[in-house]
């Protein structure tokens, strides 16, 4: 049964076309992945879902009875809330039906309790507070009294997060979820949704998030849906097989194009209903025959200076806030063409390291030995503040109106922009005017024409679009200096890195010889061998232990008499049953009586005596 079903949507964005006569079904169960190049309409399709906008054409049917819940990349909160009730506010009926059941409880209205306690059932509000402590509990937050205003963004995301897994929706729909998040929640958020009985429409960069989570992929392409019934890696199969299949489409329809556009040519005025129909039929080949199939390729060769055998060296650093310990003692000598990722829990210093090694901030003491050549690009998390009423071309020329390239060839700021998939429409177009995604692409572009040679990259995936992020990818392999990332993307991250800076807390760091998958296979098998000699000490530690005597209380003791006083009264009675049996006078029935009797008396017998046995051994 379909819970969202779009139809013959149209689209603009001022005079760009995002989709025409777009159409797809999501039924109950699904969980889709939306996927497109950034600037083609992902934001814009959801503001419709939504109903925070309208179309020009086409209708979007919901299931009136599902409840739908939403987060966006940048949430927003009553500022003066707490954590706590921010995270209580986000079911408003189930806080005050359990209000409502407390009042009912003390003043006894047994029939209001009934009809409460059948409310309650209905709505799962019986565990509710041990669901926040568990949200509380898996996203980090130790101070449920901070002040939802004095949060950072990354912070606010995760509070928003929390709200709407408590709310557990029929629907959900995720822009961005694993922005932020630290990888150990990152991997715990793809265990709650997969096992989550939800219907799931989410927007993603993070692959191995989504190949995870989602089976079926809905792509927006050339202004139009195409859906995948299968997971990210099914997809780009199957993506290839469609664009193979269109481009012999459209090779065909030209060709018969020339036959048809002939027949055309000759056809008189007055013509009869066959030539009306292959009229007809003309116009829908000649539709077809002019498809162009966008081949956009992202161009980001660019040249950096020289760098030297001599980059950075880092002697005994140390660096604390307060009585917070954040890097101690760390020692290491970066190379050329290495590449290093950076992971760790948020505030355990990586962001200080990084604006250490850039001489952000000084450390408290330890010496930074820089190579003469050394030319430093520092990608920011939070990104370049660009002037939201400047134009494009402009950002690019502030910095250089000519961008050298390699190999002796240079470009203009218009050809660079171009490169970058910023078409020549686009160069006069405000800042205000642009994506998330397509920012970030700026962004990153004023970083990389600078030319550096030791790049560093913290968080450099957000927002980025998956095509964006395979090119990028590419550069950074293939880049001739040093690279430093900052990223919750595994995918990427195990794309890029050759070893790992891990950050574990009071301040060490250690070096991993390997990517995040790798590291996460290395810590999985160390716990499992940790857990296994823990075990084995427990259960030595068990059966060497001496039982220890601990004596008897005075019940036990007045059970132990009892118990002797009544082994010796039953010892009695079995002793006279058995001379009695002997006597031939007794009756077959009367026999078979005393033999029953005695055989009753036995079992009291042992029973008595292991308990006796047991008391005694306690003495």
């Amino acid at each position: 049964m379909a819970i969202l079903q779009v139809e013959n949507i149209t689209k603009h964005f001022g005079e760009l076309l995002l989709f025409k006569n777009l159409s797809f079904v999501i039924n109950k169960g699904e969980k889709v992945a939306l996927v497109a190049k950034n600037g083609t309409g992902k934001t814009s399709l959801i503001r419709l879902i939504l109903n925070q906008d309208t179309s020009e054409s086409g209708i979007i049917l919901k299931d009136a009875d599902a409840t739908i819940g939403y987060l966006e990349q940048n949430p927003e909160f009553s500022s003066e809330n707490t954590i706590y009730q921010e995270l209580y506010s986000s079911h408003t009926e189930i806080i005050q039906t359990k209000l409502d059941y407390d009042n009912a409880l003390e003043s006894s209205d047994q029939k209001l309790l009934q009809i409460l306690n059948d409310k309650m059932d209905i709505l799962s509000a019986w565990d509710y507070d041990s669901r926040v402590e568990l949200m509380l509990t898996k996203f980090n937050f130790t101070d449920t009294t901070q002040l939802i205003k004095t949060l950072s963004g990354g912070q606010k995301k995760r509070v928003a997060l929390a709200k709407l897994l408590l709310r557990a929706p029929d629907f959900i729909i995720l822009d961005e979820p694993t922005n932020h998040l630290d990888l150990d929640i990152i991997e715990w958020l793809e265990e709650f949704l997969c096992s989550m009985n939800c219907t799931l429409l989410m927007v993603t960069h993070d692959r191995y998030f989504l190949d995870r989570v989602c089976s079926t992929i809905i792509e927006i392409d050339n202004n139009q849906a195409y859906k995948y019934d299968g997971n990210y890696s099914y997809f780009l199969e199957k993506k290839q097989e469609r664009e193979v299949l269109l481009s012999a489409e459209i090779s065909k329809a030209k060709n018969l194009m020339r036959t048809e556009l002939e027949w055309m040519s000759r056809q008189p005025r007055a013509r009869g209903t066959k030539a009306k129909y292959r009229i007809d039929a003309f116009y829908e080949l000649q539709d077809k025959a002019s498809q162009t199939k966008k081949t956009d390729s992202l161009d980001i060769t660019l040249k950096g200076k020289r760098l030297g055998n001599k980059v950075i060296e880092l002697k005994n650093i140390y660096k604390s806030y307060s009585t917070k310990k954040l890097i101690a003692d760390f020692s290491y000598i970066f190379h050329r063409n290495e590449k290093i990722g950076i992971i760790g829990s948020n505030g355990c210093g990586k962001s200080t390291f990084l604006n250490i090694i850039t001489e952000k901030i000084v450390p408290d003491s330890g010496i930074i030995d820089f190579g003469e050549t050394v030319s430093i690009g520092y990608y920011k998390q939070d990104g370049l503040l660009l002037d939201e009423d400047k134009k494009v071309i402009d950002v690019i020329k502030d910095i250089a109106e000519i961008i050298e390239v390699g190999k002796g060839r240079s470009i203009s700021a218009v050809q660079f922009l171009e490169q970058w998939l910023f078409p020549r429409s686009m160069h006069y177009m405000f800042v205000s005017r642009l994506s998330g995604g397509e920012r970030k692409r700026l962004y990153l572009m004023t970083v990389l024409m600078k030319q550096p040679n030791f790049l560093i990259l913290d968080e450099p995936t957000n927002d980025l679009d998956l095509f964006t992020l395979h090119i990028l990818e590419d550069y950074l392999s293939n880049f001739d200096g040093c690279v430093v990332i900052v990223s919750h993307d595994r995918f990427f991250t195990d794309k890029v890195v050759d070893h790992l800076f891990v950050f574990k807390g009071e301040g060490l760091i250690s070096d991993f010889p390997g990517n995040y998958s790798l590291y996460r296979d290395f810590e999985e098998v160390k716990k499992n061998e940790e857990d296994s000699i823990a075990k084995q000490k427990q259960i030595k530690e068990i059966v060497e232990k001496p039982i220890a005597k601990k004596g008897l209380s005075y019940k036990e003791k007045i059970e132990l008499q009892t118990l002797e006083s009544d082994l010796k009264t039953l010892e009695n009675q079995k002793t006279t049953i058995e001379k009695e049996l002997c006597d031939i006078s007794f009756s077959a029935a009367e026999l078979v009586e005393k033999s029953k009797l005695i055989g009753e008396i036995i079992i009291q017998i042992e029973t008595k005596e292991m308990r006796w046995l047991e008391l005694s051994e306690m003495q």
